[in-house]
């Protein structure tokens, strides 16, 4: 049977002893490494969609997604402890859930990474025209080449040309360097930090009532979207490998690097409703419009020609929210801080989605084309090419909260696949050693996968609707090419995860150093 089809877990973990890692990570390390990863691109491009869905109560929509990705990551770390190698929740399924649970997990994070690299695009477009608006430069970028359709416009092609930039910088092999990116998460918590020190002292506790103007369900679907601005914290997760005494540093790290994030979140979205409000805009009959709908993007249109802006409707809620308590340069600066952080972060997903689409095609799962690796600079370029294409289209045409929405379909499901791998390994491998045990298993694994599913439900009917379509399309492409040609089935030898997928194409920095990759 194929859903049996499955990899030896003591092969992948004996490639990953030949590459076995220094246990230097202590608690205060991994902490940081967690809130690095963590904070700032779903905060500063998710705000608007949190406030239209949920109000003031998105500060508790903040404190659900969390819940839910802390007894996610506790899954998580038992998995990445037990098998700590590169490659994945893919690679994890591969070897308990069998190939054909493998594809569908591999295709939905191919399908997260991309559309959440879409996402940020479309994200960092919005604080790159209000900076060009607010600068005195003497230049705008016209409306409708600054959005999509949904909004009212024909392209965002800020977003398309950071996107088209990237590809160009992966293609060449363009990585930064881990001190580039520490600077680069500095800046953000530092912009951050500026922005609750200015805009809650210009709190008005009016501005907080009504707390749910649509209701518990508008505050859980508010939740499912802002799940966005948590991804990230399987960091700390993959590092057991290099952690001391990860049975007693791991959850507390992990535990600690969420609390501090929702601690984050909740003063930065005191500071938004705090300082201007964030009641939803509503139809004729009082219900919320959805967000990046043609209908909401009309009323914004029409409160903008009256004067108004509220940040329900703005691109660039955080440095909108400065400009409007009157620290407009300070608002400037932190629209240059997201302009200069986040096109990072858009680097590190497309690379991580190159490199899971690269390993199953190495697996013969997808056609061997995509794993070529170019002559001259030596990576998978024809599979950057390609993920480029789906992603420019993606943020060139559609809405930040789709984006996200979308994306955390794909991720929910991973998620939850790997909760469910977790307990069935604890019935079918229970001698095998765990360097890290999930405490109550029995009630968190079933609270993960009890939490992914809700928030999945909630998530507007098109992020429903496009993952089954999504993982049809990939069932198709399964049976009629990876089922036949799986690396497993043809008994051919190939790497079983563990080993460092970079190295051996070329060191994507200065060659100084060896990266290991871990994506989710």
């Amino acid at each position: 049977m194929i859903f049996w089809r499955v990899k030896s877990l003591d092969a992948i973990l004996a490639t990953a002893e030949k590459k076995s890692l220094h246990r230097s990570l202590g608690v205060w390390q991994l902490t940081l490494l967690g809130v690095g990863a963590i904070i700032g691109t779903g905060i500063f491009v998710l705000t608007a969609e949190a406030a239209q869905k949920a109000g003031p109560g998105m500060m508790i929509a903040f404190v659900i997604a969390g819940f839910v990705c802390a007894v996610a990551a506790l899954c998580y770390s038992e998995l990445s402890s037990m098998v700590p190698v590169s490659g994945s929740a893919y690679t994890y399924s591969y070897a308990v859930l069998g190939e054909l649970i493998a594809w569908m997990v591999g295709w939905a994070l191919i399908l997260e990474y991309s559309v959440a690299a879409g996402a940020v695009a479309v994200g960092w477009s919005g604080y790159f025209v209000g900076l060009l608006n607010n600068a005195s430069l003497g230049f705008e970028i016209p409306y409708v080449l600054a959005n999509g359709p949904f909004a009212g416009g024909i392209i965002n092609l800020p977003a398309v040309v950071i996107c088209l930039l990237v590809v160009g910088l992966l293609i060449i092999g363009t990585r930064e360097s881990a001190m580039f990116n520490a600077i680069l998460v500095a800046v953000k918590i530092i912009a951050l930090t500026a922005f609750i020190a200015l805009a809650l002292p210009a709190a008005d506790m009016n501005h907080f009532d009504p707390f749910l103007p649509l209701g518990t369900s508008g505050v859980v679907a508010a939740a499912a979207s802002i799940f966005f601005a948590y991804v990230g914290f399987d960091a700390v997760s993959t590092a057991a490998e290099e952690t001391k005494d990860p049975q007693r540093n791991l959850p507390i790290a992990l535990i600690s690097s969420l609390l501090l994030c929702t601690l984050f979140y909740l003063l930065v979205s005191a500071g938004v409703i705090g300082a201007v409000g964030a009641q939803p805009l509503v139809d004729a009959a009082g219900e919320g419009l959805a967000p990046g709908s043609r209908e909401m993007a009309a009323q914004c249109k029409s409160l903008a020609a009256a004067g108004q802006q509220p940040v329900v409707c703005s691109h660039e809620a955080l440095a909108h929210v400065l400009r409007e308590i009157g620290w407009e340069k300070i608002g400037n600066l932190l629209g240059l801080a997201a302009f200069l952080a986040l096109p990072s972060v858009i680097l590190m997903m497309l690379f991580g989605q190159t490199r899971i689409f690269f390993v199953m095609s190495r697996d013969g799962l997808l056609p061997e084309v995509l794993s070529r690796i170019h002559p001259r600079f030596k990576t998978p370029y024809i599979v950057t090419l390609v993920t480029g294409v789906g992603v420019m289209a993606a943020a060139a045409f559609l809405p930040v909260g789709k984006l996200a929405n979308i994306s955390n379909s794909g991720t929910l499901f991973a998620f939850l696949v790997v909760a469910l791998t977790v307990m069935i390994l604890r019935v079918r491998d229970k001698n095998r050693p765990r360097p890290f045990r999930t405490p109550m298993i029995w009630l968190v694994g079933p609270l993960a996968i009890g939490g992914c599913l809700i928030l999945f439900l909630f998530l507007p009917m098109d992020a429903k609707l496009v993952f089954p379509v999504w993982t049809g399309i990939g069932l198709i492409f399964y049976f009629l090419y990876g089922y036949r040609r799986s690396h497993v089935l043809l008994g051919i030898d190939t790497p079983s995860g563990g080993e460092n997928l970079i190295e051996p194409i070329r060191s994507l920095a200065d060659g100084s150093d060896e990266t290991e990759v871990k994506v989710k």
